[in-house]
């Protein structure tokens, strides 16, 4: 008995699941080195998205057409696409009209291994990005490696990860919100990065996370 009553103060903290945008942290080695919440894996047909009010995966939208993701997808908790983040967009463009998307900032991971299923949590080396716009803001995807991971966890740089796979990406991302027999097309790809400017664009969203919170 008196290791139960020892074991349940230390319990009141676990009950409640911590919403995955604003209470999980990130770690030490930050951001070098991410914890990432998946929401999306290669093997689902629909899409998924975490409730910004309840922090639980909702039905986004049905896949109707043959667009699978091609890595883990998900979003860096307490990150925030805003002001500060689309800045580098708005350099790259020779633009001062491009905001953030409002959103956590997104990342892909590629791993080699069959995850079935998101609503998990992962720790990734950011390796690089791409720049995209969604209807003129900005809404860049990081590319992580899974930390370990026997075929890519060695990569460090965007680089050295085949360029098949990058264009794979790149069309997924370029396409996956465009509806057969329309002519315009939503998101629009600017570039590939590296991971020095991944993690300036990782900091900075985190700084529009705080600006966010504090308002």
């Amino acid at each position: 008995m008196l290791i139960l009553f020892k074991i349940i103060p230390d319990m009141k903290n676990l009950t409640h699941k911590a919403h995955p945008w604003h209470g999980i942290k990130q770690g030490e080695n930050f951001p070098e080195e991410v914890r990432a919440f998946i929401e999306i894996v290669p093997t689902d047909t629909v899409k998924y998205e975490v409730d910004k009010e309840s922090g639980y995966l909702s039905l986004d939208r049905p896949q109707k057409f043959s667009n699978i993701v091609p890595s883990l997808y998900g979003f860096l908790p307490r990150t925030y696409c805003g002001p500060k983040m689309a800045e580098l967009t708005n350099k790259a463009l020779v633009r001062t009209d491009v905001d953030g998307d409002g959103d956590p900032l997104d990342i892909c991971i590629l791993t080699e291994k069959d995850v079935t299923h998101g609503d998990i949590i992962v720790n990734a080396r950011p390796i690089g990005g791409l720049r995209l716009l969604d209807h003129n803001q900005a809404d860049d995807k990081i590319i992580a490696v899974l930390k370990s991971d026997a075929v890519y966890g060695h990569m460090t740089d965007i680089d050295q990860v085949p360029m098949d796979i990058i264009r794979r990406l790149i069309h997924y991302f370029s396409t996956y919100k465009d509806i057969p027999g329309e002519h315009t097309s939503r998101m629009n790809f600017i570039s590939i990065y590296g991971p020095e400017v991944a993690k300036d664009v990782i900091l900075r969203s985190t700084e529009d996370y705080t600006d966010l919170i504090e308002k």
